[in-house]
């Protein structure tokens, strides 16, 4: 799971679509589960709701939410989850836009802002205390600035930082994982 985000995180600043095509169908298949013809309807929707949201400062959020709101419709409908798919649309990309604002230091910005969107994204769709999923909160927030590092560095392929996104996103995924089993 690590890898995958790290390399659908590579292909998106990057604008590698394809790439983030393939990282999403992985992830979409491994992390929630969906069979093959959802996984690739799921991993569609997701890429297309990073296109959405991609251009800066031009981008389309509402058209973001609802591409993410389609994809939790067909994870909810496929593994019989019990969450507001709106809601966790609504929690995607809230820390989609709490990242951004740390990326582009706009006013104000508090970099602990970003792990809290996250664990209110975690909690809703795993069901689980805030606190029970601090920490893989804390290590996603962590490679994301990690790879706001490599972006602002101008995304070597060779970089070493790509090696402490993966790092900490695979301590994000072994304590959600701890958290959700």
């Amino acid at each position: 799971m690590a890898r995958l985000e790290c390399n659908a995180w590579y292909g998106y600043y990057r604008r590698e679509w394809l790439r983030v095509l393939a990282a999403a169908l992985g992830l979409v298949r491994e992390g929630f589960g969906l069979p093959w013809p959802h996984a690739v309807w799921g991993a569609w929707l997701v890429l297309r709701g990073n296109q959405l949201w991609a251009p800066y400062p031009d981008n389309d959020p509402e058209g973001a939410r609802l591409c993410m709101a389609r994809f939790y419709a067909l994870v909810v409908s496929t593994s019989h989850e019990l969450f507001d798919v709106d809601r966790a649309a609504r929690l995607e990309v809230e820390w989609w836009r709490v990242h951004r604002d740390l990326q582009h230091d706009v006013g104000g910005s508090d970099p602990e802002e970003l792990t809290r969107a996250l664990c209110r994204l975690y909690s809703h769709v795993y069901r689980l205390p805030e606190q029970a999923v601090t920490t893989a909160a804390a290590e996603r927030a962590a490679a994301a600035r990690f790879c706001d590092r490599w972006v602002a560095e101008g995304c070597d392929p060779k970089s070493p930082l790509l090696r402490r996104v993966r790092g900490a996103l695979l301590r994000s995924y072994s304590s959600l994982r701890a958290a959700v089993s």
